[in-house]
C-alpha cells in the first residue's frame, strides 16, 4: 500500500514537472479551456454591437495593441503601441521573410536532432526527416512549428544565434529600433522583444512579398515529409471567419500571453491589427475583432494634398511680405507647395471638420537663399494633434548683392527719381 502511494506521489510529481516544462515553453499550443467558437460569437449581440458604425471605442483586454493603415503607415488606434513587449510566435513573421528573400525555397533540408527536439508547438519533425524549405515555411506559419523555425535557422546560417543576427540586421534595415531577436520561434527570452507598432510595420513590409502573403493567407496546405503528405491547418482563428482577413500570425507563451497579428481588407481600407498580451485566446480574438470593426467603421480617407494646396496658395496671396529677401539681388522668391507622400490619409469620420493646416515662416529671409532652402513649416493637425510636419522650401536661388549690385540699384533709383529721360527730351 505504501509502495503504491509512493509510486502515485512520484507519478503526480512527474506529471507536474512535465506540465511546468511544457507550459513554460508553449507556443500556440491549444488549451482545452480556451475553446472558442468564433462563428457563434459573430452571431451574438455583443459582436453586432461592436460592429455598429456608431460604436464607442470598445473595451480591450490586451496589454498593447495597434491598428495600422497599410497605405500610409498611419496609426489609427493604439495603446502601449511603442512599449517593448514579448511577441511569442509572431516572431516567425521575421523568420519567414528573411528566408523568403534570401534563400532557395525548393532546396531540401535534413532535420537535425536539435530541431526535432525543440519544444512548444511543433510540426512533428524527426531527426533525419527530409523536407523542402517551402514546406518548412508553411509549417512555420500555419502550424507555428518551432521545430520548423530551428530547421530553417540552421539551414540558412548554421545556428539559431547566427540566424538571429540576420533577423536583427533586417530589423535595422526596416528601422525597427525597438525590436530585437534572439530566436527564430519566439520562445521566451529576456532580450527577445518588439513593440506592437514595429510588429505592424514589419508585417506591412512582409505582406508586400507575394510568397509571404500567399503562405499566411492559406487556411490549409499539404506539405511533404520524406515523401509522405501531411495536411496543415492555419492556427489563425480569424482567417476564413471574419470578412476581409487575409493573414497573418498567432502567438502564445507564458511570458507574452496571447498574441495575434491580422491583416484585413474591405473596400478601400487595408489595415493591420496587432494585439499583444491578451489573457486568453478568446480575448485576443474578441479584441482583434473589436479593433478591426472600429477602424473599418470609423475612419475614412481624406484628399489631404488638395487641402494643403488650397491653404498654401491662400497663404501665398496674403503674405507677400515674407518673400522680401534682405540683401538679395531680387525679391522674386518662389516657394514649393509641400506635399505628403500620400494623396489621401485616414481620418476619423467625426474629425474631418477638425483638420487644420498651420503655416509658419522662419521670419526675415537674408540672402543668399539656395534652391530647396527651408523657409518655413506647414503642419497638418487634426483636433490640435499634429499628424504631419512638412518643410516649405524655395524653388530658386537668390544671390546676395555685391558692391556692383548696390551701385546698379543706386543709379537705377537715382535715374528714376530725377527722370533723366524727361529732362533731356522734354
Amino acid at each position: 500500500m505504501k509502495k503504491n502511494k509512493k509510486l502515485l506521489k512520484i507519478f503526480i510529481i512527474f506529471i507536474f514537472i512535465i506540465f511546468i516544462f511544457t507550459s513554460s515553453f508553449a507556443d500556440d499550443i491549444p488549451l482545452q479551456e480556451e475553446d472558442f467558437d468564433i462563428a457563434s460569437y459573430l452571431r451574438t449581440s455583443d459582436y453586432l454591437e461592436t460592429s455598429s458604425p456608431t460604436q464607442q471605442f470598445p473595451s480591450i483586454n490586451s496589454r498593447a495593441y495597434v491598428v495600422l493603415d497599410r497605405k500610409t503607415n498611419t496609426v489609427l488606434v493604439g495603446k502601449n503601441e511603442y512599449s517593448r513587449k514579448k511577441m511569442a510566435s509572431t516572431t516567425k513573421i521575421m523568420t519567414a521573410i528573411v528566408i523568403i528573400e534570401n534563400y532557395n525555397l525548393n532546396e531540401t533540408v535534413t532535420i537535425s536532432k536539435k530541431a526535432s527536439n525543440t519544444g512548444g508547438s511543433r510540426l512533428g519533425l524527426k531527426t533525419g526527416d527530409k523536407i523542402t524549405v517551402n514546406d518548412l515555411l508553411y509549417g512555420l506559419m500555419l502550424r507555428s512549428g518551432n521545430d520548423a523555425a530551428v530547421a530553417l535557422a540552421e539551414y540558412a546560417s548554421g545556428s539559431i544565434e547566427n540566424f538571429a543576427e540576420l533577423m536583427n540586421k533586417k530589423a535595422l534595415e526596416l528601422n525597427l529600433l525597438n525590436t530585437n531577436f534572439v530566436t527564430p520561434h519566439g520562445l521566451d527570452q529576456d532580450e527577445h522583444y518588439t513593440t506592437a507598432y514595429e510588429l505592424a510595420l514589419l508585417t506591412n513590409y512582409a505582406l508586400n512579398n507575394k510568397t509571404f502573403a500567399k503562405i499566411v493567407g492559406s487556411k490549409t496546405f499539404a506539405i511533404t515529409i520524406n515523401g509522405y503528405s501531411k495536411e496543415l491547418s492555419n492556427t489563425n482563428e480569424l482567417l476564413g471567419n471574419f470578412d476581409g482577413i487575409y493573414g497573418v500570425k498567432t502567438g502564445f507563451t507564458n511570458g507574452a500571453n496571447r498574441c495575434l497579428v491580422t491583416a484585413c481588407k474591405r473596400d478601400d481600407k487595408d489595415i493591420i491589427c496587432v494585439v499583444l498580451g491578451a489573457d486568453t485566446k478568446k480575448f485576443r480574438t474578441q479584441d482583434s475583432i473589436k479593433l478591426l470593426n472600429y477602424a473599418l467603421n470609423n475612419f475614412t480617407y481624406v484628399a489631404i494634398n488638395k487641402i494643403i494646396e488650397d491653404k498654401f496658395n491662400r497663404w501665398i496671396e496674403n503674405n507677400n511680405e515674407y518673400f522680401n529677401v534682405y540683401k538679395g539681388i531680387n525679391n522674386n522668391l518662389s516657394l514649393s507647395c509641400p506635399k505628403l507622400q500620400y494623396d489621401k490619409i485616414p481620418v476619423k469620420i467625426d474629425q474631418i471638420d477638425k483638420i487644420n493646416i498651420s503655416i509658419n515662416c522662419n521670419g526675415k529671409l537674408i540672402a543668399p537663399i539656395y534652391k530647396n532652402y527651408v523657409v518655413g513649416t506647414l503642419t497638418v493637425l487634426v483636433d490640435d494633434k499634429i499628424l504631419y510636419s512638412l518643410d516649405i522650401c524655395s524653388e530658386c536661388c537668390i544671390n546676395k548683392k555685391d558692391m556692383i549690385d548696390y551701385l546698379k540699384t543706386f543709379f537705377k533709383n537715382f535715374s528714376t527719381y530725377i527722370n533723366l529721360e524727361n529732362l533731356f527730351f522734354k
